[in-house]
């Protein structure tokens, strides 16, 4: 197989020089071109022609947010952010993958990381490399009807637990926009993403929902109306005190397995399984792994009902594939049809 071509954007000489040069070195990832702004990037990836475009969040002159809607638009390709741990950078990131970036990396807080960081970044370059660029303001949610086969409801949907990883972000953007204020149901989003990322997802989506949106804290109650999304590094558990449901986020000292994830998706929707049972409706979409995929066993197991979206329409269709394979999907739908899907099922 040929080398990826990577065109990387940063204002930093260091990222740039040794970075570029480790990616071609250890990983044979090829660097066919280097831009310090968004302006200069903009002028050079086209002659260019990559295969991937990493891009800093954080630039001068034109920054990363802006120089990603701009090639999305003239030049559509798969897109790698990286991005400064700050509730700037965090929140541009967010921005960024809502508008279509397959996916992003922290930059190393200390040198130490480095080694780190550059597995993760050769890794997402390649996965990238796979995925169609397509601008997530192309898709238009439509409202289906009952499609044949569907399993007619007989008990009411009192929860519904989502679940997601790489091109997450822009799925739920295509998604949680789309549900009604009065669904009348609590939601819950577990998106595998870095400490300190996901309080800005919720924000992020409390500022284009009709719901409210909120991150998660200790004790929260599960109520109508309301989407919590999960924070990353910490469990999230379901507690029933009589007719009230709770979360429980909080921190763990267990060891994650190799390729593990806190919070779990499997983890959370067994919880969903057990405490509303058949009345739990399981949506997995876009992600690498299998993380979702006994969640979603359970929760079919429990008579819930179980939606995946479809392969054509995912960054990476690994966690639906999973579930799918393991017969725990009552329906796999396109990215357009599963607003409209969970709340005709609601």
């Amino acid at each position: 197989m040929r080398p990826v071509k990577v065109f990387m954007v940063d204002d930093s000489a260091v990222i740039l020089g040794i970075v570029g040069r480790l990616l071609k070195n250890k990983y044979q990832i090829e660097i066919v071109g280097t831009a310090r702004n968004g302006r200069e990037a903009l002028e050079r990836i086209p002659a260019a022609n990559p295969d991937v475009v990493v891009l800093d969040v954080e630039m001068p002159v034109l920054d990363g947010l802006r120089t990603l809607e701009e090639l999305m638009r003239v030049k559509p390709l798969p897109v790698v952010m990286l991005s400064a741990h700050t509730r700037a950078g965090s929140k541009a990131t967010i921005d960024a993958l809502a508008l279509g970036a397959v996916d992003f990396v922290p930059k190393p807080a200390v040198p130490s990381q480095l080694a780190g960081m550059l597995d993760e970044l050769a890794e997402k370059i390649n996965v990238a490399a796979g995925t169609p660029a397509v601008s997530v303001a192309s898709v238009v949610p439509t409202r289906p009807g009952l499609m044949k086969g569907t399993r007619i409801v007989t008990r009411q949907v009192e929860a519904v637990v989502i679940g997601c990883s790489t091109g997450g972000p822009a799925a739920l953007r295509v998604i949680l926009p789309f549900l009604p204020k009065d669904l009348g149901v609590p939601v819950v989003v577990v998106q595998h993403m870095p400490k300190g990322f996901t309080a800005a997802l919720a924000d992020h989506m409390g500022q284009i929902c009709s719901m409210d949106v909120k991150h998660a804290e200790n004790g929260e109650m599960l109520r109508p109306g309301l989407i919590l999304v999960a924070p990353a590094g910490l469990e999230f558990r379901l507690r029933r005190d009589g007719t009230r449901v709770r979360a429980l986020v909080q921190a763990s000292d267990v060891p994650l397995a190799p390729g593990g994830f806190r919070p779990s998706v499997d983890t959370v929707m067994k919880d969903f399984a057990t405490v509303y049972a058949a009345r739990t409706l399981g949506v997995l979409l876009t992600g690498m792994g299998r993380d979702g995929a006994e969640g979603m066993r359970a929760i079919k197991k429990a008579g819930g009902h179980t939606i995946a979206q479809d392969r054509e329409t995912c960054v990476v269709y690994g966690m639906p594939k999973a579930a799918v394979d393991a017969k725990a999907v009552d329906h796999v739908f396109p990215l357009s049809e599963i607003a409209g899907q969970i709340t005709l099922l609601v």
